[in-house]
């Protein structure tokens, strides 16, 4: 059986998910991008293989410590990807990005997706049946909406996210939590739609942190997987190792 560890280096989690073969095994978060926890997991499962996908200044050491011990592939513009960009700047697209397209290319070969991830931002992504990523849309995530309104105002609070609220909050903290989650669910729901009365037969893909906040909330049919960006990482790594 073949290992694999997935690294995805976020702006605000750092995990590493294990595969054995093409399934997925387990989820492991690290504390800080330091070689010591990379090593560690090296260690405990002798992985065959590894990819990192990062949008963080980590030390370069860990790359060179994963190539030392498996077949290592760093996420990036000039990967061999299971789609193209035919508009704008390529290499200026997340990694993050890059991974749950892949996985939707993976999931529905030659169908229209919308790949949304929720993140430190929601990113809306849309790749064609001919497997071409046509752009999208990013807007804030849930965390950066609950520190805009406390750090740009005088008296809000700063309040954790909840999934029990009304809708009509009865308080400052109730009004907080309804109006971001609320907020979100509302247009996650009118982006899917757009895409829905310009592209017939889309199927929508959702990911990231916050989803058990959201997908409760959506009206809209969509494939919820917390192991998404996983998947796609994993797909990329068996393209180019």
């Amino acid at each position: 059986m073949q290992t694999t560890l997935c690294f995805d280096f976020g702006n605000t989690r750092l995990k590493c998910a294990v595969f054995k073969d093409r399934d997925f095994f387990v989820e492991k978060v690290l504390e800080q991008a330091d070689l010591i926890s990379v090593k560690a997991l090296v260690d405990e499962f002798s992985p065959t293989k590894s990819i990192l996908s990062s949008v963080i200044n980590h030390p370069p050491d860990i790359e060179l410590l994963l190539a030392k011990h498996t077949q290592f592939h760093k996420l990036g513009y000039g990967s061999k990807l299971p789609l193209t960009s035919p508009v704008g700047k390529p290499e200026t697209i997340g990694a993050d990005r890059l991974a749950i397209l892949a996985a939707a290319v993976d999931i529905f070969p030659k169908q229209h997706s919308l790949a949304i991830g929720l993140g430190t931002c929601i990113t809306y992504n849309y790749i064609n049946n001919a497997h071409e990523f046509l752009g999208g849309s990013i807007s804030p995530g849930m965390q950066m909406r609950f520190r805009a309104m406390h750090e740009q105002t005088a008296l809000l609070p700063l309040v954790k996210a909840d999934s029990n609220f009304p809708l009509v909050g009865y308080d400052t903290k109730t009004n907080l939590l309804s109006g971001v989650i609320l907020g979100m669910a509302k247009e996650i729901d009118g982006i899917i739609e757009a895409y829905q009365g310009k592209y017939n037969h889309l199927n929508v893909l959702i990911t990231g942190g916050d989803m058990l906040f959201l997908t409760p909330l959506l009206k809209n049919r969509v494939l919820a997987d917390p192991q998404l960006l996983y998947k796609g990482l994993y797909a990329i790594s068996e393209l180019n190792n």
